[in-house]
């Protein structure tokens, strides 16, 4: 397969590294909307069974394959599959845990996740009709409000930010938006935070990031950074019309996990 063209030249020399060099590249993935598309309920994610295919068969290639979520690095691995990709690391809660050849570590309770649990569900009842089909995604150290089953998912998303962020600020948790629907974390670590480790870890000669969401700019700003350190990076965006923001910053926009498959097989030999 042919591969797409970036529109940035520093995009395209990256690109152009990884498929000179295959041996030498990182090659990280957000998950939701990245590999796997978007679904009303995210315990239904699953990665699009072409992008698993060729994660499959170019990990024993490449230095180094990730993933990248701010899921639970074990729910990520049973719903991706993931366990059959050679060699992969899976970077759960925005890096704070790490799966591994089978075994996972993290961080223990995170202080004030109890107070935010107990006050959702006042806080949602407040919404009144406009609440109606928004639900809470358990995460473990996380909680994450969805809004995409509301019958007004984009009214209902906004009448929770000021809420949210004052319940996150009094429990001591970071808040993290996204594609209709706000997370409640653990403060101190973020996607670009986990990747700049993972690439002194591997030390790559080109790295290739890919991802969908506002949870994915502080990769692409640690991509960004490892190209001032002489290191080709391509930053890739899932593209869609819910974070126009990220398709900005992107030297490669391509139409969803769909795209991400081909990219993917472009890569193959």
């Amino acid at each position: 397969m042919v591969l797409p063209r970036p529109r940035t030249s520093d995009g395209a020399a990256a690109l152009g590294a990884i498929a000179a060099r295959p041996s030498a590249a990182l090659l990280a993935f957000d998950f939701d909307g990245t590999l796997a598309p978007i679904v009303p309920d995210p315990r239904d994610a699953r990665p699009h069974p072409r992008a698993l295919a060729a994660l499959r068969a170019l990990a024993p290639r490449v230095a180094g394959v990730a993933v990248v979520t701010g899921r639970p690095a074990e729910t990520a691995v049973e719903y991706g599959g993931l366990d059959g990709v050679p060699g992969i690391v899976v970077l759960g809660h925005y890096g704070l845990e790490r799966w591994e050849d089978g075994g996972l570590t993290g961080p223990g309770a995170v202080p004030g996740l109890e107070e935010a649990r107990a006050a959702l569900p006042e806080l949602l009842a407040d919404l009144g009709p406009l609440g109606e089909g928004v639900h809470v995604e358990e995460k473990g150290k996380a909680v994450a409000v969805h809004t995409r089953r509301a019958a007004r998912p984009a009214e209902a998303l906004d009448a929770l930010r000021e809420p949210l962020r004052l319940l996150a600020e009094r429990a001591g948790l970071a808040v993290e938006p996204g594609r209709m629907v706000i997370e409640l974390r653990p403060p101190g670590m973020d996607k670009g935070a986990a990747l700049t480790a993972l690439a002194d870890r591997v030390r790559p000669g080109a790295v290739l990031y890919a991802g969908d969401d506002l949870g994915d700019l502080p990769a692409f700003a640690a991509v960004r950074d490892l190209r001032t350190q002489g290191v080709p990076g391509v930053t890739v965006c899932s593209g869609s019309s819910e974070a126009p923001a990220l398709a900005e910053q992107a030297d490669l926009v391509v139409d969803g996990p769909e795209g991400v498959a081909g990219l993917l097989e472009g890569l193959l030999p």
